[in-house]
């Protein structure tokens, strides 16, 4: 082996194969495809002169060379990364700034717990909050101009559960997001049961973070042969709630925003009468600050403050 030309980039692969022993697996872990890993297990193979690895019945099996090279490569590669790549990070002397996207509701929902968590562990954390203009952040973040994105974004979290390891974001749910008819207390429709003759004859508002004119309600209602009309597209969900509460229109939002509006007590909410697939509201981030320590941080103080929820009196509206 001449070591001056040898890639320290396949110890990497030879690492991640070893402890899967499976190339698709290890793939996943590098965010590398598997026939890359194939082709760095081939160069490593050439380098080192012999085989590394033999087939198996669910993957590959180890020859005993490789058992012999993996603990110095082992004892390497982790004396690399805490030289280069250091793992704890620490929000009390280390100043970051951090940039997320998301809508007004999602923000409402989410900042109180998670301010409240960096105000308790007096962390030097500046946030700066985007307004959501777009229902598949992916470019946003691939420039650069955000480090978090969090919002309900099916289309993207399905095309990147069909990537796999292949995706350049990741993802992480949040909490389930359930979404109802909203209108002001007095209503004609607030007496009996909301049916779908009722829902579509009504004039509606429609919340549209990108001026979309049509949403996903729309597009359900397509798919059952029907529409509703829309008189009026806002970009926030506070802007609907404080119209819907002095007017006639309907709006869907969701529930759990109701009590942060300013408005609750105006307003009441009905079940909607199609059938909508579950929601879910998920952080999504670029793959390359996957092992960000300051990254990592932040994510994790975001599911914490998911987990924790609205302080009770946002939850009561008081």
């Amino acid at each position: 082996m001449n070591f001056r030309t040898f890639d320290l980039n396949l110890l990497r692969v030879f690492d991640a194969v070893m402890a899967e022993r499976n190339l698709t697996r290890a793939a996943g872990q590098l965010a590398m495809t598997q026939p890359a890993v194939s082709q760095a297990l081939r160069r490593l193979r050439e380098a080192v002169g012999e085989p590394l690895f033999t087939r198996a019945a669910h993957g590959v099996r180890p020859t005993q060379r490789a058992h012999d090279l993996w603990p110095p490569v082992q004892q390497a590669l982790r004396q690399l990364r805490q030289t280069l790549d250091p793992v704890d990070y620490d929000p009390q002397t280390a100043p970051q700034s951090f940039v997320l996207a998301m809508a007004d509701a999602t923000a409402a929902l989410m900042l109180p717990p998670l301010m409240a968590d960096l105000g308790a562990r007096a962390a030097q954390a500046r946030l700066r909050v985007l307004p959501l203009a777009t229902r598949d952040p992916g470019a946003l973040l691939d420039r650069g101009e955000a480090d978090l994105a969090i919002g309900h974004f099916p289309e993207v979290v399905a095309r990147l559960s069909g990537l796999g390891a292949q995706a350049d974001l990741a993802h992480r749910a949040l909490y389930p997001s359930r979404y109802v008819c909203v209108m002001r207390r007095g209503h004609p429709l607030a007496d009996g049961p909301l049916d779908l003759e009722r829902y579509c004859a009504a004039d509606h508002l429609l919340v549209s973070f990108s001026g979309r004119p049509q949403g996903l309600i729309d597009e359900a209602l397509s798919a059952l042969g029907r529409q509703r009309r829309l008189v009026l597209t806002v970009n926030q969900f506070f802007t609907a709630g404080r119209v819907v509460a002095a007017t006639d229109l309907l709006a869907v939002l969701p529930e759990a925003f109701l009590p942060m509006t300013g408005a609750a007590e105006a307003l009441i909410s009905r079940p909607l009468p199609l059938p909508i697939a579950p929601m879910a509201v998920h952080l999504l981030w670029h793959r390359r600050l996957d092992h960000h320590p300051a990254q990592r941080w932040l994510r994790e103080r975001l599911l914490a403050a998911a987990a924790a929820g609205p302080a009770p009196e946002l939850r009561t509206g008081r």
